[in-house]
């Protein structure tokens, strides 16, 4: 083991901790740890900004467009709801929902198919009187399942894929996944059919309660004739930059202004809701012209009933809220809602609302203008969850369906082996562009640039690891360590370092790091890389013992109500059945 070695683990190492401890924003962290390398001269630039031009990278790129398209259309969300509308037991529901669920997700993207499902899942609970957190984690697991059996199920197919090309390998077919992937979903949809729900949380009483209970965090103030600012903007009667309060509504007679900007006129007889710390509530009461309503019956669920939209929105990994409050986000100006307020771990983050600067898995609550879906559908700071009937993204019917055979025909290509998958994306994004399905400045919007400034990155940091030699040092450790009890055994350290790495960072990540390592492995112990590829994929993906390594589980934590617990009760039995299905048929297949 060389010096040069030594350096390369504990800059990795001290990037990994980073990552933990959320102390920057992860695309960020890699990169400056990859330029660190490059000023230490452990690898020329060169080599350092290959991922930039990935293959891999950029068909990510290409499908975040295509996922956007479907987002939008509104077709999954059809027919989950057709679907869903003829079952008459709790079993039967979860198997409608999570075997077509498992389907799509190997063909599309899963984050935005568990943000389209999400809220029409909860509103189907809702009606039928059920429990969203029977539902709302299997449905995520479903989607990660699925994402196992085919080339572009996720992002880390596709970056292993980029991987075994630059390696100078054949890369995956379109189905070579489903050897593994198909039975490993088929084994572990089965398991959330059947046995997941007894280990998840019953909250359908405790959300009841918690949304017909008034608010601790909402109060109410009625305007009378002698207050001193009748007919000034909310600015310049001192209710703008409140120590612990924020205005997020005005109702004047049957009218209900939200969000209020601070250029909102206050008239005698208005009445003004307020959130944050309920101490300061008093002290603004004092003040002449305003008179407290301390027997108000406001409520999320009287919200709920107003004109203004109450929203709920989970804040991603790659939000540009990171690492600012509330305030310095400029959130009302930027998304045209106010946040009432912000839980985090199933509890309400206490203080001034403005001051709070979110985290990545916060569950904001807002009261929502006319633009803000449009906004958000621009910025994708957060996940938005809630139940809402959404408004129809197409003219009619025939253009959601255009794009659908757009997509298909792409496949069709790519299953053939007329195209690869790169180019077949390619096409079919320049398809829907050209038939005007999406608009290019909507194509922009649908990129998640901070997503593939992050795999970019973490590739050239790969590159690291094997120019280096480390790749090759860590991989003949392993195996000299786990000879004396054969090459399943390797297989087996190879899945768990992959799986435990996937949930202290990302997937891709993980899969990244870990590959060249296993792909060292491979030639030691004679076995086809391509095998090796679809391990490190599948255990990189099958991301199940907390909200943190996967997008998905993050999503439904808050409005499924989770803890880290219910991650491990849930997750830790359907990990160990995938490890032990993945491992034993890839030995069986590639060695």
């Amino acid at each position: 083991m060389t010096i040069e070695m030594v350096m390369v683990l504990g800059i990795i190492g001290l990037m990994l901790i980073g990552l933990v401890m959320d102390v920057w924003r992860p695309e960020l962290l890699v990169l400056a740890t990859l330029f660190v390398f490059i000023v230490f001269g452990f690898i020329t630039p060169e080599s350092a900004l290959d991922g930039f031009s990935n293959q891999g990278m950029l068909t990510i790129g290409l499908l975040f467009i295509v996922g956007g398209v479907f987002e939008k259309s509104g077709l999954a969300e059809k027919l989950i709801a057709r679907v869903l509308s003829n079952t008459r037991t709790e079993r039967g529901s979860r198997t409608r929902l999570l075997l077509p669920v498992a389907g799509m997700s190997g063909v599309l993207n899963n984050t935005p198919l568990v943000v389209t499902l999400t809220p029409v899942v909860r509103k189907w609970c809702d009606f039928h009187k059920l429990a969203p957190s029977k539902f709302l984690l299997p449905l995520s697991y479903a989607a990660i399942l699925g994402g196992t059996m085919t080339l572009m199920g996720t992002s880390t197919n596709l970056v292993i894929h980029g991987l075994l090309l630059d390696f100078g390998e054949g890369g995956f077919r379109f189905f070579e996944l489903a050897v593994a992937g198909l039975p490993v979903t088929i084994v572990g949809v089965a398991y959330l059919i059947f046995f997941a729900p007894a280990l998840l949380p019953d909250h359908s009483n405790k959300e009841k309660a918690e949304e017909e209970r008034p608010r601790d965090f909402l109060s109410e103030l009625r305007v009378v004739e002698d207050f001193p600012h009748v007919g000034k903007t909310v600015r310049q009667a001192g209710l703008r930059n409140l120590e612990g309060l924020y205005l997020i509504e005005i109702r004047r007679g049957e009218e209900r202004i939200s969000p209020v900007t601070g250029d909102t006129i206050v008239l005698s007889g208005d009445r003004l809701l307020f959130t944050g710390v309920i101490a300061s509530i008093a002290d603004l009461g004092k003040q002449r012209g305003l008179m407290l309503d301390a027997g108000t019956d406001l409520s999320i669920a009287d919200l709920k009933k107003g004109t203004s939209k109450l929203r709920e929105g989970v804040v991603s990994h790659q939000s540009p809220l990171l690492g600012r409050t509330v305030k310095e986000n400029r959130f009302r100006e930027t998304y045209d809602a106010a946040v009432v307020a912000v839980h985090r771990n199933e509890e309400r983050v206490e203080g001034k609302i403005g001051d709070i600067e979110p985290k990545a898995g916060d569950v904001l609550l807002m009261v929502a203008g006319e633009s803000f879906d449009h906004r958000v559908s621009r910025h994708r700071a957060f996940y938005v969850t809630s139940p809402e009937e959404k408004k129809k993204f197409y003219e009619d019917d025939r253009t959601g369906w255009s794009a659908l055979i757009i997509f298909l025909g792409s496949l069709l290509c790519v299953v053939s082996g007329l195209l690869s998958i790169f180019k077949a994306m390619a096409l079919a994004v320049g398809l829907m562009l050209a038939f005007r399905l999406v608009t290019p400045e909507e194509a922009r919007d649908m990129i998640q640039f901070r997503v593939l400034l992050l795999i970019a990155g973490a590739l050239g940091i790969g590159n690291v690891i094997i120019e280096t030699g480390t790749a090759t040092w860590i991989a003949e450790g392993l195996t000299d360590l786990s000879s004396p009890y054969g090459p399943v055994f390797v297989l087996i350290v190879l899945y768990g370092m992959t799986a435990l790495l996937t949930e202290i960072v990302t997937n891709n990540a993980a899969a990244v790091i870990m590959f060249p390592v296993a792909y060292q492995i491979s030639g030691q112990i004679g076995m086809d890389p391509v095998g090796m590829g679809i391990l490190i994929a599948i255990a990189a993906s099958a991301s199940f013992l907390s909200p943190i390594g996967y997008q998905t589980n993050l999503i439904v934590m808050g409005p499924g109500g989770y803890r880290f617990r219910d991650y491990l009760k849930a997750g830790g039995p359907l990990t160990v059945i995938t490890s032990i299905v993945s491992i034993g048929i890839i030995c069986t297949v590639y060695m």
